[in-house]
């Protein structure tokens, strides 16, 4: 079994380098690997190339555009790695006879309502990070290739910059901090996204009929000031001394941004729980569990 891995130097990528070890041989790559092989998404050709002198029997894409904002002045780059590259790799895995492992997001929603959304709920992306998301999806559904979506939201990891690792800063230079606490989902951590990947890819190359759109998500719910107040509480029983005496709440309307956020960033994960025979923890375990990692 070979396993091509693209974007191996993300938070994802980086922990699927482990958890996708005892399923096949891994040939992980970045935006270049070895050998002369390429990994950028923003290289189709060379990235083709790649796909077809390795020729796997499974590729699993955890690259892509993820400046959000940024997205909004560079649209053709982001359709360009998340739409049309992603395009490429599922009609290669279509003619491989591959399967295709693919992480998406919850900005394939509006983010109304306050219930958490369904696989099969209908879309509508509020940025151009999130049509051009949406339609990467599309695209691989077309193909015909046999595939894994794998929708997930507020991604973190021990390694690299991340959420908590920001409010912690912040914690220490400033007495007052504003967070917004009207955005709703799940931290999600990318040692969990690895894990879960690799469990459900085992049993899906056993049963074709898996192939299909999944949510993954740590279980549980919050907003961004939850967040943030549950990070700073952990770093004191920790013993970080920090300098904020006050988290205060604010709405999204107080912090404009180029792209527009979902509010109901929840996601309905029973369908990938039921079908993969998977448990997925409190959104609290993994964050307290990556705290212990950056700061003992």
């Amino acid at each position: 079994m070979k396993v091509l891995l693209l974007g191996a130097n993300g938070q994802v990528g980086w922990e699927l380098q482990r958890s996708l070890a005892p399923v096949g041989d891994v040939v992980a790559l970045g935006r270049m690997g070895g050998d002369g092989l390429c990994g950028d998404l923003a290289r189709p050709d060379e990235l083709v190339a790649s796909v077809r002198r390795v020729a796997p029997d499974v590729i699993v894409n955890a690259a892509a555009y993820t400046a959000v904002d940024k997205a909004e002045s560079e649209p053709d780059l982001a359709r360009a790695i998340n739409t049309e590259a992603v395009r490429r790799l599922a009609a290669e895995a279509a003619t491989l006879g591959a399967w295709l492992v693919h992480y998406s997001t919850d900005y394939v929603f509006d983010g109304s309502g306050d219930h958490p959304w369904r696989e099969d709920a209908a879309t509508g992306p509020l940025s151009v990070y999130g049509r051009s998301k949406l339609e990467g999806e599309e695209a691989i559904r077309a193909s015909g290739c046999r595939h894994l979506i794998l929708r997930t939201s507020w991604v973190y990891a021990a390694r690299g910059g991340n959420f908590a690792r920001t409010m912690l800063r912040l914690a220490a230079e400033r007495d007052r901090l504003t967070v917004i606490a009207d955005q709703i989902g799940a931290p999600t951590g990318a040692e969990l996204i690895a894990d879960v990947s690799a469990h459900a890819l085992r049993s899906a190359l056993r049963d074709d009929k898996l192939s299909g759109i999944y949510h993954l998500a740590a279980s549980g719910e919050t907003s961004w000031h939850g967040y943030a107040r549950f990070v700073i509480d952990e770093a004191r029983a920790l013993g970080l001394a920090l300098k904020v005496t006050d988290i205060a709440p604010i709405p999204t309307s107080e912090y404009p941004t180029p792209a527009r956020r979902p509010l109901n960033s929840r996601l309905d994960t029973a369908r990938l729980r039921d079908l993969f025979g998977l448990a997925l923890p409190d959104w609290r375990i993994g964050v307290r569990r990556m705290l212990r990692e950056v700061l003992q």
